[in-house]
Protein backbone atom coordinates (compact mmCIF):
# COMPACT_ATOMS: atom_id res chain seq x y z
CA UNK A 1 0.00 0.00 0.00
CA UNK A 2 1.29 3.44 -0.90
CA UNK A 3 1.99 6.13 1.69
CA UNK A 4 -0.84 8.40 2.89
CA UNK A 5 0.69 11.45 1.21
CA UNK A 6 0.09 9.96 -2.24
CA UNK A 7 -3.37 8.53 -1.62
CA UNK A 8 -6.01 10.60 -3.36
CA UNK A 9 -9.50 10.42 -4.79
CA UNK A 10 -10.48 12.10 -8.06
CA UNK A 11 -14.22 12.75 -7.99
CA UNK A 12 -15.87 13.14 -11.39
CA UNK A 13 -18.21 16.01 -12.17
CA UNK A 14 -20.79 15.81 -13.53
CA UNK A 15 -22.01 12.57 -11.95
CA UNK A 16 -25.24 11.23 -10.48
CA UNK A 17 -28.77 12.41 -11.14
CA UNK A 18 -29.63 13.73 -14.58
CA UNK A 19 -32.64 15.95 -15.28
CA UNK A 20 -34.79 13.03 -16.51
CA UNK A 21 -34.17 10.95 -13.38
CA UNK A 22 -34.74 13.92 -11.09
CA UNK A 23 -38.06 14.59 -12.82
CA UNK A 24 -39.15 10.93 -12.60
CA UNK A 25 -38.35 10.59 -8.88
CA UNK A 26 -40.07 13.90 -8.04
CA UNK A 27 -43.08 12.73 -10.08
CA UNK A 28 -43.55 9.71 -7.81
CA UNK A 29 -43.01 11.79 -4.65
CA UNK A 30 -45.49 14.48 -5.78
CA UNK A 31 -48.08 11.85 -6.79
CA UNK A 32 -47.82 10.26 -3.32
CA UNK A 33 -48.18 13.69 -1.67
CA UNK A 34 -51.13 14.59 -3.83
CA UNK A 35 -53.10 11.36 -4.02
CA UNK A 36 -51.79 9.39 -1.04
CA UNK A 37 -50.48 5.82 -1.07
CA UNK A 38 -50.55 3.52 -2.84
CA UNK A 39 -49.39 4.91 -6.16
CA UNK A 40 -48.45 2.21 -8.66
CA UNK A 41 -45.32 2.44 -10.80
CA UNK A 42 -44.84 0.24 -13.86
CA UNK A 43 -41.26 -1.13 -13.77
CA UNK A 44 -38.54 0.56 -11.72
CA UNK A 45 -39.06 4.32 -12.01
CA UNK A 46 -35.29 4.57 -12.58
CA UNK A 47 -32.67 1.81 -12.50
CA UNK A 48 -31.42 2.28 -8.96
CA UNK A 49 -32.01 -0.10 -6.04
CA UNK A 50 -31.79 2.58 -3.31
CA UNK A 51 -34.22 4.95 -5.07
CA UNK A 52 -36.77 2.18 -5.56
CA UNK A 53 -36.49 1.03 -1.92
CA UNK A 54 -36.84 4.63 -0.67
CA UNK A 55 -39.99 5.22 -2.75
CA UNK A 56 -41.46 1.88 -1.65
CA UNK A 57 -41.13 3.01 1.98
CA UNK A 58 -43.14 6.12 1.07
CA UNK A 59 -45.95 4.05 -0.45
CA UNK A 60 -45.04 3.45 -4.10
CA UNK A 61 -45.88 -0.04 -5.38
CA UNK A 62 -43.70 -1.27 -8.24
CA UNK A 63 -45.23 -3.73 -10.71
CA UNK A 64 -43.95 -5.38 -13.87
CA UNK A 65 -47.09 -5.12 -15.95
CA UNK A 66 -50.10 -2.82 -16.19
CA UNK A 67 -52.49 -5.72 -15.51
CA UNK A 68 -51.12 -5.91 -11.94
CA UNK A 69 -52.51 -2.43 -11.17
CA UNK A 70 -56.03 -2.49 -9.66
CA UNK A 71 -58.66 -0.93 -11.93
CA UNK A 72 -59.23 2.77 -11.34
CA UNK A 73 -55.84 3.31 -9.66
CA UNK A 74 -53.03 5.72 -10.51
CA UNK A 75 -50.11 4.31 -12.49
CA UNK A 76 -46.84 6.05 -13.28
CA UNK A 77 -44.79 5.02 -16.31
CA UNK A 78 -41.04 4.91 -15.71
CA UNK A 79 -38.38 7.25 -17.10
CA UNK A 80 -37.44 4.65 -19.73
CA UNK A 81 -40.65 5.06 -21.73
CA UNK A 82 -43.35 2.60 -22.80
CA UNK A 83 -44.80 1.33 -26.06
CA UNK A 84 -48.19 2.72 -27.20
CA UNK A 85 -49.82 -0.62 -26.35
CA UNK A 86 -49.06 0.04 -22.66
CA UNK A 87 -51.00 3.32 -22.78
CA UNK A 88 -53.88 1.39 -24.37
CA UNK A 89 -53.79 -1.25 -21.61
CA UNK A 90 -53.88 1.48 -18.95
CA UNK A 91 -56.90 3.11 -20.62
CA UNK A 92 -58.72 -0.24 -20.80
CA UNK A 93 -58.20 -0.73 -17.05
CA UNK A 94 -59.46 2.82 -16.41
CA UNK A 95 -56.14 3.77 -14.84
CA UNK A 96 -55.15 7.39 -14.32
CA UNK A 97 -51.71 7.34 -15.91
CA UNK A 98 -48.86 9.77 -15.30
CA UNK A 99 -46.10 9.50 -17.88
CA UNK A 100 -42.65 10.08 -16.34
CA UNK A 101 -40.79 9.14 -19.55
CA UNK A 102 -37.62 11.21 -19.89
CA UNK A 103 -38.21 13.92 -22.55
CA UNK A 104 -34.99 12.79 -24.30
CA UNK A 105 -36.45 9.27 -24.65
CA UNK A 106 -39.72 10.78 -25.90
CA UNK A 107 -37.66 12.55 -28.60
CA UNK A 108 -36.40 9.16 -29.86
CA UNK A 109 -39.97 7.78 -29.84
CA UNK A 110 -41.14 10.73 -31.95
CA UNK A 111 -38.27 10.22 -34.39
CA UNK A 112 -39.23 6.54 -34.74
CA UNK A 113 -42.86 7.44 -35.46
CA UNK A 114 -41.86 10.09 -38.01
CA UNK A 115 -39.40 7.89 -39.93
CA UNK A 116 -41.81 4.93 -39.90
CA UNK A 117 -44.50 7.20 -41.34
CA UNK A 118 -42.07 8.16 -44.12
CA UNK A 119 -41.57 4.41 -44.80
CA UNK A 120 -37.97 4.17 -43.62
CA UNK A 121 -36.40 1.07 -42.15
CA UNK A 122 -35.18 2.14 -38.70
CA UNK A 123 -31.99 0.61 -37.28
CA UNK A 124 -32.23 1.05 -33.52
CA UNK A 125 -28.85 0.72 -31.81
CA UNK A 126 -29.42 -0.59 -28.30
CA UNK A 127 -29.37 -3.51 -25.89
CA UNK A 128 -31.95 -6.26 -26.36
CA UNK A 129 -34.42 -6.47 -23.49
CA UNK A 130 -33.69 -3.00 -22.08
CA UNK A 131 -36.95 -1.24 -21.16
CA UNK A 132 -36.11 1.83 -23.22
CA UNK A 133 -35.50 -0.30 -26.32
CA UNK A 134 -38.76 -2.24 -25.81
CA UNK A 135 -40.68 1.04 -25.54
CA UNK A 136 -39.10 2.60 -28.65
CA UNK A 137 -39.56 -0.55 -30.75
CA UNK A 138 -43.22 -0.59 -29.76
CA UNK A 139 -43.77 2.67 -31.68
CA UNK A 140 -43.22 0.94 -35.06
CA UNK A 141 -42.44 -2.76 -34.55
CA UNK A 142 -42.76 -3.61 -38.24
CA UNK A 143 -40.18 -0.98 -39.26
CA UNK A 144 -37.57 -1.14 -36.46
CA UNK A 145 -34.59 -3.52 -36.47
CA UNK A 146 -32.54 -3.80 -33.27
CA UNK A 147 -28.75 -3.58 -33.73
CA UNK A 148 -26.98 -4.64 -30.53
CA UNK A 149 -23.38 -3.53 -31.22
CA UNK A 150 -21.07 -3.41 -34.27
CA UNK A 151 -21.10 -7.19 -34.83
CA UNK A 152 -24.88 -7.12 -35.36
CA UNK A 153 -24.56 -4.80 -38.38
CA UNK A 154 -23.69 -7.68 -40.73
CA UNK A 155 -27.04 -9.42 -40.29
CA UNK A 156 -29.38 -6.46 -40.85
CA UNK A 157 -31.83 -6.82 -43.76
CA UNK A 158 -33.77 -3.82 -45.09
CA UNK A 159 -36.34 -3.34 -47.84
CA UNK A 160 -34.74 -0.35 -49.57
CA UNK A 161 -31.12 0.63 -48.93
CA UNK A 162 -31.86 4.22 -49.92
CA UNK A 163 -34.40 4.60 -47.08
CA UNK A 164 -32.57 3.60 -43.90
CA UNK A 165 -32.08 5.66 -40.72
CA UNK A 166 -30.34 4.89 -37.42
CA UNK A 167 -31.58 5.86 -33.96
CA UNK A 168 -30.20 4.81 -30.57
CA UNK A 169 -30.96 4.06 -26.96
CA UNK A 170 -30.09 7.18 -24.94
CA UNK A 171 -27.74 5.51 -22.41
CA UNK A 172 -25.12 3.81 -24.59
CA UNK A 173 -21.36 4.23 -24.84
CA UNK A 174 -20.80 7.10 -27.27
CA UNK A 175 -17.69 5.45 -28.75
CA UNK A 176 -19.27 2.02 -29.22
CA UNK A 177 -22.39 3.56 -30.78
CA UNK A 178 -20.26 5.39 -33.36
CA UNK A 179 -18.44 2.11 -34.11
CA UNK A 180 -21.84 0.53 -34.77
CA UNK A 181 -22.88 3.47 -36.95
CA UNK A 182 -19.66 3.14 -38.97
CA UNK A 183 -20.31 -0.59 -39.45
CA UNK A 184 -23.86 0.18 -40.61
CA UNK A 185 -22.63 2.90 -42.99
CA UNK A 186 -20.26 0.37 -44.58
CA UNK A 187 -23.30 -1.76 -45.38
CA UNK A 188 -25.72 1.08 -46.14
CA UNK A 189 -23.83 4.08 -47.58
CA UNK A 190 -27.05 6.15 -47.75
CA UNK A 191 -27.80 5.60 -44.05
CA UNK A 192 -29.50 8.70 -42.58
CA UNK A 193 -28.52 10.00 -39.12
CA UNK A 194 -31.08 11.39 -36.64
CA UNK A 195 -31.48 15.20 -36.65
CA UNK A 196 -29.56 15.35 -33.36
CA UNK A 197 -27.64 12.80 -31.32
CA UNK A 198 -29.92 10.37 -29.46
CA UNK A 199 -27.43 9.57 -26.68
CA UNK A 200 -28.45 11.93 -23.92
CA UNK A 201 -26.32 14.85 -22.72
CA UNK A 202 -25.95 13.34 -19.22
CA UNK A 203 -24.72 9.97 -20.50
CA UNK A 204 -22.16 11.72 -22.71
CA UNK A 205 -21.04 14.12 -19.98
CA UNK A 206 -20.53 11.35 -17.42
CA UNK A 207 -18.49 9.33 -19.92
CA UNK A 208 -16.29 12.34 -20.78
CA UNK A 209 -15.81 13.06 -17.04
CA UNK A 210 -14.64 9.54 -16.16
CA UNK A 211 -12.37 9.41 -19.25
CA UNK A 212 -10.53 12.46 -17.90
CA UNK A 213 -9.85 10.69 -14.62
CA UNK A 214 -9.42 7.07 -15.71
CA UNK A 215 -5.93 7.30 -17.19
CA UNK A 216 -4.59 8.56 -13.84
CA UNK A 217 -6.58 6.09 -11.72
CA UNK A 218 -5.30 2.77 -10.41
CA UNK A 219 -8.91 2.00 -9.50
CA UNK A 220 -12.29 3.45 -10.53
CA UNK A 221 -15.41 2.94 -8.42
CA UNK A 222 -18.70 3.58 -10.23
CA UNK A 223 -21.74 3.88 -7.98
CA UNK A 224 -24.77 2.43 -9.74
CA UNK A 225 -27.06 -0.58 -10.07
CA UNK A 226 -26.40 -3.61 -12.24
CA UNK A 227 -29.51 -3.01 -14.35
CA UNK A 228 -28.47 0.58 -15.08
CA UNK A 229 -27.20 0.72 -18.65
CA UNK A 230 -25.42 4.06 -18.28
CA UNK A 231 -23.68 2.93 -15.05
CA UNK A 232 -22.37 -0.27 -16.68
CA UNK A 233 -21.10 1.83 -19.60
CA UNK A 234 -19.12 4.02 -17.15
CA UNK A 235 -17.21 0.94 -15.96
CA UNK A 236 -16.46 -0.04 -19.57
CA UNK A 237 -15.42 3.51 -20.55
CA UNK A 238 -13.12 3.78 -17.50
CA UNK A 239 -11.32 0.55 -18.41
CA UNK A 240 -11.01 1.56 -22.07
CA UNK A 241 -9.59 4.94 -21.00
CA UNK A 242 -6.79 3.33 -18.99
CA UNK A 243 -8.06 2.71 -15.44
CA UNK A 244 -6.12 -0.06 -13.68
CA UNK A 245 -9.39 -1.63 -12.49
CA UNK A 246 -13.04 -0.57 -12.32
CA UNK A 247 -15.93 -1.83 -10.21
CA UNK A 248 -19.67 -1.14 -10.01
CA UNK A 249 -21.23 -0.91 -6.54
CA UNK A 250 -24.72 -0.04 -5.30
CA UNK A 251 -23.55 0.79 -1.77
CA UNK A 252 -20.27 1.48 0.04
CA UNK A 253 -20.54 -1.88 1.85
CA UNK A 254 -19.96 -3.61 -1.49
CA UNK A 255 -16.47 -2.08 -1.79
CA UNK A 256 -13.68 -4.54 -1.01
CA UNK A 257 -10.51 -3.91 0.97
CA UNK A 258 -8.55 -6.01 -1.52
CA UNK A 259 -9.21 -3.47 -4.28
CA UNK A 260 -7.03 -0.93 -2.45
CA UNK A 261 -3.83 -2.98 -2.46
CA UNK A 262 -1.04 -1.06 -4.21
CA UNK A 263 -3.47 1.72 -5.17
CA UNK A 264 -2.68 5.42 -4.79
CA UNK A 265 -5.25 7.16 -7.04
CA UNK A 266 -8.95 6.25 -7.06
CA UNK A 267 -11.51 7.69 -9.46
CA UNK A 268 -15.12 7.89 -8.24
CA UNK A 269 -18.26 8.61 -10.25
CA UNK A 270 -21.92 7.59 -10.34
CA UNK A 271 -24.57 6.76 -12.91
CA UNK A 272 -27.37 9.09 -13.92
CA UNK A 273 -29.92 7.47 -11.57
CA UNK A 274 -27.76 7.59 -8.43
CA UNK A 275 -28.48 9.97 -5.53
CA UNK A 276 -25.45 11.76 -4.09
CA UNK A 277 -25.90 10.18 -0.64
CA UNK A 278 -24.60 6.88 -2.09
CA UNK A 279 -21.46 8.58 -3.46
CA UNK A 280 -20.91 10.22 -0.06
CA UNK A 281 -21.06 6.76 1.52
CA UNK A 282 -18.29 5.50 -0.78
CA UNK A 283 -16.15 8.59 -0.09
CA UNK A 284 -16.56 8.01 3.67
CA UNK A 285 -15.57 4.34 3.24
CA UNK A 286 -12.46 5.40 1.32
CA UNK A 287 -11.58 8.17 3.82
CA UNK A 288 -11.69 5.64 6.65
CA UNK A 289 -9.00 3.71 4.77
CA UNK A 290 -6.64 6.61 4.20
CA UNK A 291 -8.14 8.08 1.03
CA UNK A 292 -9.42 11.35 2.49
CA UNK A 293 -7.83 13.70 -0.06
CA UNK A 294 -10.64 14.32 -2.57
CA UNK A 295 -10.29 16.54 -5.65
CA UNK A 296 -13.27 17.27 -7.89
CA UNK A 297 -12.46 17.06 -11.59
CA UNK A 298 -15.06 19.03 -13.56
CA UNK A 299 -15.45 18.45 -17.30
CA UNK A 300 -18.85 20.12 -17.87
CA UNK A 301 -21.55 22.05 -16.04
CA UNK A 302 -25.18 20.95 -16.31
CA UNK A 303 -28.14 23.27 -15.91
CA UNK A 304 -30.87 21.37 -17.78
CA UNK A 305 -34.19 20.93 -15.96
CA UNK A 306 -37.40 19.36 -17.21
CA UNK A 307 -40.90 20.36 -16.10
CA UNK A 308 -43.05 17.74 -14.39
CA UNK A 309 -45.38 15.51 -16.48
CA UNK A 310 -48.37 17.43 -17.80
CA UNK A 311 -50.86 15.21 -15.94
CA UNK A 312 -49.29 16.16 -12.62
CA UNK A 313 -48.92 19.84 -13.50
CA UNK A 314 -52.59 20.01 -14.47
CA UNK A 315 -53.70 18.42 -11.19
CA UNK A 316 -51.25 20.53 -9.20
CA UNK A 317 -52.72 23.65 -10.81
CA UNK A 318 -56.24 22.53 -9.94
CA UNK A 319 -55.16 21.89 -6.35
CA UNK A 320 -53.51 25.30 -6.12
CA UNK A 321 -56.59 27.00 -7.58
CA UNK A 322 -58.83 25.21 -5.06
CA UNK A 323 -56.53 26.35 -2.25
CA UNK A 324 -56.76 29.98 -3.39
CA UNK A 325 -60.55 29.76 -3.59
CA UNK A 326 -60.77 28.48 0.00
CA UNK A 327 -58.71 31.33 1.46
Amino acid sequence: MSSDSTRRVLLAAPRGYCAGVDRAVITVEKALEQYGAPVYVRKQIVHNKYVVQTLEKKGAVFVDETEEVPEGSIVIFSAHGVAPVVHDEAAERKLASIDATCPLVTKVHKEAVRYAKDDYDILLIGHEGHEEVIGTMGEAPERIHLVDGPADAAGVQVRDESKVVWLSQTTLSVDETMETVDALKDRFPQLVSPPSDDICYATQNRQVAIKQIAAEADLVIVVGSRNSSNSIRLVEVALQAGAGAAHLVDFAEECEEGWLEGVSTIGVTSGASVPEILVEGVLEWLAARGFGDVSVVTSARESIQFSLPKELRRDLRAELAAGEANR
